[in-house]
């Protein structure tokens, strides 16, 4: 049965709750689900057929060395339609760089509503095979332009981080809703992977921040 984590719980991937090596970590889905709270339509809503507005969350994961910090920035390319994007092909995956060069880590798509059930969306990662090199992934979810629209977790509900491994099982399941402490929010820290004695452990973190942009998260894990 899978574990409902609290912030700050941290928890063996493979065993279960008995300590019995249940889970295989051969590839390992992080799951990513939200809801935007309605919003109360008075007359005129109704009458103008008012629209909900759409909440863009992205999932991001840094992978960090043995210092805590992300070794390879990637390099800038230039896109299709002349925009230069940074940070490609480097150890953080994200919407521009959406797989990481080793194959064994990856963003599966970008969802912009979060309708419907399940995960809104998916981070891939084989982690029996990640490199040695890599002793932990952080995992940062962004409101893209959430400053810009006036849009923050305050404004969220039913959002969750889950593990499930390779054979569809839930390992584990962190939630957080919205309330008044998180107005004005627009990222969040919500959870790591790290190796502990040879084992990979999972950790609720729910740290939120300001900003909307996860590069000023980045600048804490890296050398520069």
């Amino acid at each position: 049965m899978a574990i409902n984590l609290q912030k700050g719980q941290t928890i063996d991937l493979r065993k279960n709750d008995k300590g019995e090596s249940v889970y295989d970590l051969s590839q390992v889905t992080i799951g990513l689900g939200w809801d935007v709270r309605q919003k109360q339509s008075g007359f005129l809503g109704k009458l103008f057929g008012g629209k909900e507005e759409e909440y863009d969350l992205d999932a991001i994961a840094f992978l960090l060395d043995s210092n805590g910090k992300v070794a390879n920035l990637g390099r800038t390319v230039q896109t299709q339609n002349g925009r230069h994007v940074g940070l490609y092909e480097g150890d953080v995956i994200f919407f521009n760089s959406m797989k990481h060069p080793s194959g064994h880590i990856w963003l599966t798509g970008d969802n912009r509503t979060g309708a419907g059930d399940g995960d809104d969306e998916q981070i891939i990662v084989k982690l029996d095979q990640l490199d040695q090199r890599y002793q932990k992934i952080l995992f940062v979810v962004s409101i893209y332009q959430g400053r810009e629209k006036n849009q923050h977790f305050g404004m969220v509900e039913n959002a969750f981080i889950r593990a499930v491994d390779a054979r569809g099982k839930e390992i584990a399941k962190y939630s957080l809703s919205g309330d008044a402490t998180m107005n004005g929010k627009c990222s969040m820290v919500f959870s790591e992977v790290y190796r502990h004695n040879g084992e990979w452990k999972f950790r609720a973190i729910g740290e939120p921040y300001n900003t909307d942009n996860f590069v000023d998260i980045l600048k804490n894990y890296t050398y520069q």
